[in-house]
């Protein structure tokens, strides 16, 4: 029996992290309904969605079965549930097979979500789906992007088009991580802009961006 599931997301749609369950659900090709809460109004902390979510936080994800609910919070943990709980081959992979792939590509989803932190702060999501204004980036912010561009490149050595040798849920993190650079016009590599913008062409992401103002760069982007 398919589970009723539900992603509680915020609006406007600006969070990556509710942006890579979205997609995640997508290349599952599993049903859904998408529910956004207004966190400005504080409507992450009525008493029934703190009662099932606990954390109070977006992406929160509440499958219904039946008379059993489960409720799921954190980007990670719910990528991993789903890739565990709808498994291959019935549903596409998020996670590559082969063991030393898999801890690739935790090892990106780590860094996104506690490293770069002055491009997360001075790149807002904001900058990137509604074309907030920005400012040259600090010092902080700059040395941040060459340690990004560095490990972006390594990672993605030799010509290869993912992360792993096929796509994986890691490349929606890394992907979004460079277009925040990219789209705002900071210098990033060619060779990793088109990395980011062939990800961005998966019909999952432009599904997502669908529900934002999200345009599409104009110019090629510059060569760091």
């Amino acid at each position: 029996m398919q589970p009723e599931i539900v992603l509680y997301g915020n609006t406007p749609v600006t969070s990556p992290y509710v942006m890579t369950v979205f997609v995640a659900l997508e290349e599952k090709g599993l049903p859904y309904r998408l529910e956004l809460l207004d966190l400005a109004r504080g409507e992450q902390h009525h008493p029934e969605f703190v009662a099932g979510s606990i954390t109070n936080r977006v992406p929160t994800l509440h499958l219904r079965e039946g008379q059993r609910d489960t409720w799921l919070s954190e980007s990670v943990a719910i990528v991993e549930y789903l890739e565990e709980r709808f498994a291959a081959p019935a549903h596409a992979r998020l996670y590559p097979e082969n063991l030393e792939e898999r801890a690739r590509v935790r090892l990106v989803q780590g860094l996104v979500r506690s490293d770069f932190m002055p491009i997360r702060e001075e790149r807002s999501t904001d900058t990137l789906f509604y074309g907030a204004p920005t400012q040259p980036l600090s010092e902080r912010a700059e040395a941040a992007r060459v340690r990004l561009v560095r490990i972006a490149a390594a990672l993605l050595s030799a010509g290869q088009p993912y992360v792993a040798s096929a796509f994986s849920i890691a490349d929606v993190d890394l992907a979004t991580l460079l277009q925040r650079l990219a789209h705002n016009g900071d210098p990033i590599p060619s060779r990793l802009a088109d990395y980011a913008d062939s990800v961005w062409a998966r019909p999952s992401i432009q599904k997502w961006l669908l529900l934002t103002t999200y345009r599409a760069r104009q110019r090629a982007p510059l060569s760091a």
